[in-house]
């Protein structure tokens, strides 16, 4: 039976298969899967993005995210959540925003958030809310949650696996996503200074201060001749730079809850270099895929023997792991093990199902 979900984005950056934040990312596969497997897909997103169901747009770009900037996208974005409740008979709403209680709608519509960041940069009161399910993107996140009936079981993320290229690689090392401070991109230029290889940072600084300083005060300053920030990459330039790259490295300063851009290195055959913290270490096997390392100084030496690592293991692993089929499917699952739930509780809302949790 054809589902109708609406997928709620975080109000303040674009939804599409090219997004910077891996959230975005995900809801945008989500969103394929549902119109190719012949459901109804809405979203509601930020002006600009690209989606294949009903696109609802509500905030629009803005250079600035002041207090009021965020009160006024912020009932934007609720009056087209309503218009969708109003227009639309909607099976599940699923949030996807660190905000997400911000614009959570008064519905009898079950409601599912995926929690993408890391859990105490959410409020603590999510993990008491009678009405949403909450579910994480890794086991290693879920582990870090407070105990909470409406937890259920993580799902994790995955990416499209393009088919092998012939390509020739070049000596260059490689960091994508966010340009922010808990990613750590200047020592990842430091270790490719170290190691004597050119480097480039491809992504976006979104409009928050910290954000735009750190790229002022750490990146810009570590610029040269052969290591640079290239600015935000589309998905075909994005394959070709992780293709090409000798290594792709990632320095994140905080416990990240998955990285997809990990996953679209294995995926091209792409060793990977990464702090040994948070998720990265279920990602990366070290001396297979790539290396798990302590310090700068460690990363620039494992960027010296990237070259020892074969690319078909890392595309083998990424075909067993981390295919987007099988993400999209587990979360299609859900939805209808939800609506089932919810169709035999009766018209009550409840948020206490028992989910078996999905092999990965």
């Amino acid at each position: 039976m054809p589902l109708t979900i609406l997928n709620i984005a975080f109000p303040f950056a674009q939804v599409s298969p090219d997004a910077v934040g891996g959230a975005e990312q995900v809801l945008a596969a989500i969103d394929s899967a549902l119109v190719s497997l012949g459901h109804r897909s809405i979203v509601v997103a930020a002006r600009g993005s690209r989606i294949r169901g009903t696109l609802l747009e509500s905030c629009g770009p803005t250079s600035t995210l002041t207090g009021d900037v965020r009160a006024e996208q912020y009932s934007l974005h609720r009056a087209k959540i309503a218009e969708a409740l109003d227009r639309f008979p909607i099976d599940i709403i699923h949030l996807h925003g660190v905000d997400f209680c911000e614009y959570l709608p008064a519905s009898d519509v079950p409601v599912l958030a995926t929690l993408h960041l890391p859990p105490d940069l959410y409020s603590d009161h999510i993990y008491r809310m009678d009405r949403v399910l909450l579910h994480c993107v890794s086991l290693v996140q879920h582990l870090r949650c407070p105990p909470s009936e409406n937890l259920l079981a993580p799902i994790e993320n995955g990416v499209e696996i393009p088919p092998p290229v012939a390509i020739r690689r070049r000596n260059y090392a490689l960091s994508l996503g966010r340009i922010c401070p808990e990613k750590g991109y200047h020592l990842a230029m430091d270790a490719a200074r170290l190691a004597g290889v050119p480097f480039f940072l491809g992504g976006a600084a979104f409009p928050y201060e910290t954000h735009l300083r750190y790229l002022d005060q750490q990146i810009r300053p570590r610029e040269d001749r052969l290591r640079r920030w290239v600015g935000p990459l589309n998905r075909r330039r994005k394959l070709r730079a992780l293709r090409g790259a000798r290594c792709l490295l990632v320095p994140s300063t905080i416990a990240e809850t998955s990285s997809l851009v990990t996953m679209e290195a294995l995926a091209c055959g792409t060793p990977v270099i990464a702090f040994r913290f948070g998720a990265l270490p279920s990602l990366v096997d070290h001396g297979r895929t790539g290396f798990l390392v302590n310090s700068v100084e460690e990363m620039a030496d494992a960027i010296k023997h990237a070259d020892e690592i074969d690319p078909e293991t890392c595309r083998a692993a990424a075909r067993e792991r981390f295919s987007v089929e099988r993400m999209t499917q587990q979360y299609i699952d859900r939805y209808a093990r939800i609506i089932d739930s919810r169709k035999r509780a009766g018209t009550r809302p409840t948020a206490r199902i028992a989910i078996t949790p999905q092999p990965s």
